[in-house]
């Protein structure tokens, strides 16, 4: 990684009341400004954002791309991404950069509702397991790319109100059904041997993680790796099997993380199958090319600098500023404390267990180092979308109303 440089950014207290405390309120503040910090370097910033400037330039300028924290356009988030790449010219000079993002942006907070402003933020990563492209003894579980049977369809709903659902499901007969669950495909066998598979596993722990992660590398015995990533899913929505041990007991909710969950499986082999089975969700993959993992917007996500929300709600691609705390973590891959950081970040990316307002996942990159901190990543934090203001705004300090 590029040498990594120390931003501190000095934001108007006027601004940041105003967003969230006083939406409809342009009433000026003049009280000391906190400081906040950016504490990655500004090449990360740059790559992330290009990644999500080329997502957006393939879409319709008129394209609606989210609804909060207002109705945006991907014409909206490109020319605030746009915006924002000039005012990266000022990083090293805090006081001109803080300048520049308060004349030019509104400072929106994730929800205009104090009450869904706080974010749940979690942690991902992409994992490097071990895997063969022919089935053997020691390489036993199945990597399923998406099966020709799996039929997404829109489905109109007429009341209460007019809606387009998307289904998944399968046609037996001149029916159609849900598609199969976890169980059905991993111990009933419903896709076995009818050619779906990409590869093979030696751990179903890994592979069940691979599945909530939804990429990452094989390492074959040869020496090569394969890239796999999300291709699609069965339809089924996920469930928690973390929240399952909470809620049966066996599982302290202060002690949960995915480090928690492997020891889980591991002291306890013969609950796997009716834990995983908690799950219904099924992931299929894809062999991606080289070059890191993608996000939901078929670009690579940055680690670091890229976050998965709810798809339905946030504006695909665009810029955001999060305050949050990270894992501390020894060498021996325990968790010591947690480090406050405020950073920029480009939403990319979704995730089946990223529902509703007050959801975030952190990409925290690839391998063992990125998944210790993406295990333990559980903390609250808040969420701003950063927008070029709208024609006519001027210099006035823009609330988020």
């Amino acid at each position: 990684m590029a040498r990594c440089f120390k931003l501190i950014l000095l934001l108007s207290l006027a601004l940041v009341l105003s967003i969230i405390s006083l939406p409809t309120n342009r009433k000026c503040w003049s009280q000391t400004p906190p400081v906040i910090s950016d504490d990655l370097d500004p090449e990360s910033l740059r790559a992330a954002i290009r990644q999500s400037s080329a997502y957006l330039r393939k879409l319709p300028p008129d394209r609606v791309v989210g609804e909060q924290p207002r109705r945006l356009t991907a014409k909206d988030v490109l020319d605030s991404l746009r915006a924002f790449e000039n005012v990266l010219d000022h990083w090293h000079c805090a006081q001109c950069l803080a300048r520049e993002i308060e004349a030019r942006f509104e400072v929106m907070p994730s929800s205009a509702d104090p009450a869904l402003s706080d974010i749940l933020f979690t942690g991902y990563y992409q994992p490097v397991i071990e895997g063969s492209l022919a089935p053997t003894e020691e390489y036993r579980y199945p990597l399923y790319r998406t099966p020709s049977d799996l039929i997404a369809a829109e489905q109109v709903m007429l009341e209460p109100k007019m809606t387009v659902q998307r289904v998944i499901g399968r046609a037996e007969g001149e029916q159609f059904v849900p598609y199969f669950t976890r169980r059905e495909i991993d111990e009933v066998g419903a896709l076995r041997g009818r050619g779906f598979e990409i590869a093979w596993v030696k751990d179903p722990v890994e592979l069940f993680f691979l599945h909530i992660q939804g990429s990452g590398i094989l390492s074959l015995p040869d020496g090569r790796q394969l890239n796999v990533g999300y291709a699609a899913q069965n339809g089924w929505p996920y469930r928690s099997v973390g929240r399952l041990l909470i809620d049966d007991g066996k599982v302290a909710k202060e002690e949960m993380s995915m480090q928690r969950l492997r020891r889980y499986f591991d002291d306890n082999p013969r609950e796997r199958s009716e834990v995983f089975a908690y799950n219904e969700s099924y992931v299929f993959f894809r062999v991606n090319p080289e070059g890191g993992a993608l996000g939901s917007l078929e670009v690579p996500v940055t680690a670091g600098r890229s976050v998965a929300t709810d798809a339905r709600l946030f504006p695909k691609g665009a810029l955001a500023f999060i305050q949050t705390q990270i894992p501390i973590i020894d060498s021996a891959g325990q968790l010591t404390g947690w480090r406050p950081v405020a950073r920029f970040v480009l939403n990319q990316d979704t995730g089946g267990a990223i529902r509703g307002l007050q959801r975030a996942d952190l990409y925290f990159g690839t391998g063992d180092e990125a998944a210790g901190l993406a295990g333990y990543m559980n903390r609250s934090g808040k969420m701003f979308f950063l927008l070029l203001k709208q024609h006519g705004t001027g210099n006035k300090k823009t609330g988020g109303g």
